[in-house]
């Protein structure tokens, strides 16, 4: 049986892009997590990543009214 509650990694950027994608899902009703290994590598004293490494997760039974915004936000960036 497959899990629906799943994280599902859909984006990958720096840290601006990344939370305004955040913030666009999160207004629409799709929860997100943000994974910054860069940020936390820095917190434990040590580099984990480069500034660019940051990932924005939403859980897999939200893909079907995310990817939608998803790909106006892609089309945007890419303006």
């Amino acid at each position: 049986m497959k899990e629906k509650n799943k994280l599902i990694r859909v984006f990958s950027g720096t840290e601006i892009p990344v939370n305004l994608l955040k913030d666009e899902l999160e207004k629409n009703g799709v929860s997100t997590h943000i994974q910054n290994d860069f940020q936390s590598g820095i917190m434990a004293g040590f580099s984990g990543g480069g500034p660019s490494a940051v990932d924005l997760f939403i859980l897999e039974s939200d893909i079907k009214r995310a990817e939608p915004i998803i790909e106006g936000f892609k089309m945007r960036e890419e303006n």
